[in-house]
C-alpha cells in the first residue's frame, strides 16, 4: 500500500475505494482535500479551480455545488470569445475531466436533505442532482466520481439523521469511497458537535468521518474533537477535520493554527473549503495548510507532480 503523499496519477487510476482509504491512513495526518464550487466564475478564468487547487498542494478535490444530472465544472474549456454570450464549452463529463488535468481523486458534495428539518432560517431548495438519493448517487459513480461526500451546504437543511441514511443508500449505490458528517450547521437546529452522530456514521459504513476542525465552529475545543476522533477510529473509520466556515479566506497564520490543532486531535485529513475568493480557498492557504502538516517537500512535490506521471 502507498501512502497518498507516494502516489501519482496513475496510481489513482486504478484505485478502488479501500485502496485510497489505506493511502490515506499510511500518510498518517498528511492529506488535503481542497473543496471548490463547481459553478463558480473560476479565480482565473483560463484554468478551472480544481487545477489551481492542486497546484498549490491538494492531494483531492472536492466539487462542491455540483449537480450529477446537469454536471459543469467552470474554466474546463477555453472561454469561446465568438458565443455569442462569451460562455463556456460545454464538457460532457466534468468530473473526467477534472480527473484527467490534475491527476488526483476527485469527488462530489451530495446533501442528505431533511425536509422536516427544524430550520434557523430561509432554507434553499435543491435540486435532485445535488440531493443524497439513490439516483444521483447512480450518476454519481457513472461520472467516474472516486468519493462521495454527505454534508450540508449553509442552508440547506442537513441533518445528522438524513447523513445516516444517506451513508446507507451510498453503500448500496454509489460504491467508492463515502465521506460523512457536518461541519457546520446547514441551517438546521440539530447539533453540529455530535459524539453520537459521528458514531452512528460509522457504524453505518461511512469511510471517513467528517468533523469541524477547533476554531471553526464555536465552542469546539481541540480536546473533545481528538476524544471523538479516538472513538472514530477505534470503529475502523478515518477522520476529516473542516475548514468550513469562511476562515479559508483568512491570514495563512490562522489556517496553519487550525490544521495543526486539528492535526494533534488525530485528523486523518486536512478539509479546506472553497469560500476564499470565488469558489476556491485562497490559493496561499491551501499551501500554508499543506506546508504546516507535512513540509515543504511533500508539499512541493505534489505541486509539480505531473498528472502524466
Amino acid at each position: 500500500m502507498k501512502r497518498i503523499l507516494d502516489c501519482r496519477a496513475s496510481d489513482f487510476r486504478s484505485m478502488e475505494r479501500e485502496q485510497l482509504k489505506g493511502a490515506i491512513l499510511a500518510a498518517e495526518g498528511r492529506t488535503v482535500i481542497a473543496e471548490t464550487v463547481s459553478i463558480s466564475q473560476p479565480m482565473l478564468p483560463e484554468i478551472s479551480n480544481a487545477e489551481l487547487a492542486k497546484a498549490f498542494g491538494a492531494d483531492m478535490i472536492l466539487l462542491n455545488v455540483f449537480d450529477v444530472f446537469n454536471p459543469v465544472v467552470r474554466g474546463l474549456a477555453p472561454l469561446d470569445v465568438f458565443h455569442p454570450t462569451g460562455g463556456e464549452q460545454q464538457i460532457q463529463n466534468p468530473i473526467a475531466e477534472v480527473k484527467r488535468l490534475t491527476g488526483l481523486p476527485v469527488g462530489i458534495n451530495l446533501e442528505p436533505v431533511d425536509d422536516s428539518a427544524e430550520a434557523l432560517e430561509q432554507l434553499n431548495q435543491l435540486p435532485e442532482g445535488r440531493r443524497a438519493t439513490a439516483a444521483s448517487l447512480v450518476k454519481a459513480k457513472e461520472l467516474g466520481a472516486d468519493f462521495v461526500c454527505l454534508t450540508g451546504n449553509p442552508k440547506t437543511g442537513v441533518t445528522n439523521e438524513q447523513i445516516t441514511q444517506a451513508i446507507r443508500l451510498a453503500n448500496e449505490h454509489f460504491g467508492g469511497l463515502i465521506i460523512a458528517g457536518k461541519m457546520h450547521g446547514a441551517g438546521t437546529r440539530g447539533k453540529v458537535i455530535d459524539r453520537e452522530a459521528a458514531l452512528a456514521f460509522t457504524e453505518a459504513g461511512a469511510d471517513v468521518i467528517l468533523l469541524p476542525a477547533p476554531g471553526t465552529v464555536p465552542g469546539l475545543r481541540e480536546e473533545e474533537l481528538a476524544a471523538i476522533i479516538t472513538e472514530v477510529k477505534e470503529k475502523g473509520a478515518l477522520a476529516l477535520a473542516a475548514i468550513g466556515t469562511s476562515q479559508e479566506g483568512a491570514d495563512t497564520e490562522t489556517v496553519k493554527a487550525i490544521a495543526l490543532s486539528a492535526k494533534r486531535a488525530g485528523a486523518d485529513v486536512l478539509h479546506i473549503g472553497d469560500a476564499g475568493y470565488t469558489g476556491i480557498a485562497i490559493p496561499d492557504n491551501i499551501m500554508a495548510l499543506s506546508i504546516a502538516i507535512r513540509g515543504r517537500r511533500h508539499t512541493y512535490i505534489r505541486m509539480a507532480a505531473s498528472p502524466l506521471r
